[in-house]
């Protein structure tokens, strides 16, 4: 990732570098994003200018990969593995293949897993697949879902290292870990907290459709809740030990959570999708709920940003 500037100037000359619009707050940081409304995937360098895009259209999740290769998705079928000069190098369609032909499916979630597979997550057939080079299935499971819905039957999905899959169910509102089998091994619905449901994207909406649950290394389950406006750190006696509310940070306004990501320094990385251009599309927080830095960038990306990650510095 060290020449990745250089790689892009070299051998892209029809992809431009776009010079920094975005406000930042705390100390400047690198990381990827996708936005959908305005079709765009970028490696956003700590100075707020785009080192590296490409072109999309509906996305839920992206990765940079340890060779350096960006997998992605293009539109809700197809995911790409794609090289630093835009190179696709493997490709995978989940609308054609392995029985899916004619069928509503969509993905929302995908993984390169350490042994070479890549983990999907097939939304409408319900089912995690992990897929070799050649598109074989290697393993597959089924997904438990109350009423299924091609759209919204998952939303991030990621594999565990006890092997087992831990599964944002957004229409279910609910987080699921399944083991190997199949089987569900643990389960937390996110509360609505006394409220009625509301519509919309936007801060003016409110449920339960979390859009993340990851795994921390305490045993503990972060949730971003979505359109739920907020962040839930539970345990797996099922308690909610930290929480951050839509009105909790001070000049911000918290619409629809999703990614959120524990940094190795305790604060807590997240989206905030749908909040409109008074607020912060990127935020980070000490475990006392204090900002410390903040992204908003709304000439470059839009109010539909659902993908966020933070870069290591190793990259």
């Amino acid at each position: 990732m060290k020449n990745l500037t250089l790689i892009v100037l070299l051998c892209c000359g029809c992809h431009f570098l776009h010079s920094a619009a975005a406000e930042q707050t705390g100390a400047p940081r690198r990381f990827l994003a996708g936005d959908d409304s305005t079709q765009r995937l970028a490696i956003v360098a700590a100075d707020g200018s785009l080192e590296w895009e490409m072109k999309v259209s509906a996305i839920h999740d992206a990765s940079i990969l340890p060779n350096g290769n960006i997998l992605l998705q293009q539109g809700w079928h197809k995911i790409v593995e794609v090289t630093p000069n835009h190179k696709t190098v493997w490709e995978y369609d989940s609308g054609k293949m392995n029985g899916n032909a004619g069928k509503s499916v969509e993905v929302h979630a995908f993984q390169r897993l350490e042994n070479g597979l890549t983990m999907i997550a097939e939304s409408g057939p319900c089912r995690i697949i992990e897929v070799d080079k050649a598109g074989v299935i290697r393993h597959q499971i089924a997904l438990k879902v109350k009423k299924g819905n091609s759209h919204s039957d998952t939303r991030l999905v990621r594999k565990l290292s006890n092997g087992n899959y831990l599964v944002a169910h957004e229409d279910d509102g609910v987080a699921r870990e399944y083991d190997s089998k199949g089987l569900v091994v643990w389960e937390f619905e996110v509360p609505m907290f006394g409220r009625e449901s509301k519509p919309g994207h936007g801060p003016e909406g409110f449920g339960n459709r979390l859009f993340s649950a990851t795994r921390l290394p305490n045993g503990n389950t972060l949730i971003g809740s979505g359109n739920g406006h907020s962040i839930l750190e539970v345990t797996p006696q099922k308690k909610i030990v930290w929480k951050v509310e839509q009105k909790d940070l001070p000049g911000i306004t918290l619409a629809w959570v999703t990614r959120a990501e524990r940094l190795p320094n305790g604060n807590t990385f997240f989206g905030n999708c749908h909040a409109g251009p008074d607020n912060p599309q990127i935020i980070e927080i000490t475990p006392d709920k204090k900002v410390v830095w903040t992204f908003k960038d709304f000439k470059n990306f839009g109010n539909s940003m659902p993908v966020q990650s933070t870069i290591s510095s190793r990259r």
